[in-house]
């Protein structure tokens, strides 16, 4: 994929940081607003998308560090599971932190929505990883298959053979 002109990609290049931050916005305020983990995680998660569009493959590869998409997804997964775990015995998703047993709040720098919070930036992370990896997995197939490398030769895709 090549680079397109330098008006799609310098307007790129500012909306790309701007996602980011408005991504990390919606994640931060999700108890609060509309949106959420998973919205917040899809909105940042277009930043490789706008990346791969406006600067090319090149570009694209030289942000791309698929270990670290992996332990977004990991830490995001393993956080939603400890946090709906701190619930029991009441239930799982349980809000303990927002109301903890005996009516006396465990801390003051604890968030009074609890758990949720916490659980939208775990949601957060775990999109923004997995969002990341599917963009990278599906312009990697699509190389492979303009290259023919992998697919002993064969293109594999009917819009090709026209």
């Amino acid at each position: 994929m090549k680079p397109l002109s330098v008006i799609v990609t310098s307007v790129c290049d500012i909306f790309a940081w701007f996602m980011i931050v408005f991504g990390v916005y919606v994640i931060n305020n999700g108890h609060n607003t509309p949106g959420g983990g998973f919205q917040g995680g899809a909105i940042t998660a277009t930043f490789l998308s706008l990346v791969l569009v406006a600067r090319g493959g090149k570009k694209f590869y030289a942000w791309v560090r698929e270990g670290i998409y992996g332990l977004f997804e990991f830490i995001g997964l393993m956080a939603f599971f400890i946090f709906g775990c701190m619930g029991f015995p009441h239930s799982f998703f349980f809000n303990s932190l927002a109301i903890p047993q005996g009516g006396k709040a465990l801390s003051n720098w604890i968030p009074w929505s609890g758990t949720i919070a916490l659980m939208n930036v775990s949601v957060g992370l775990e999109v923004i990883g997995a969002l990341s990896l599917v963009i990278v997995y599906m312009y990697g197939s699509i190389r492979m298959v303009e290259t023919g490398a992998g697919m002993g030769g064969e293109r594999g895709h009917d819009r090709f053979d026209r």
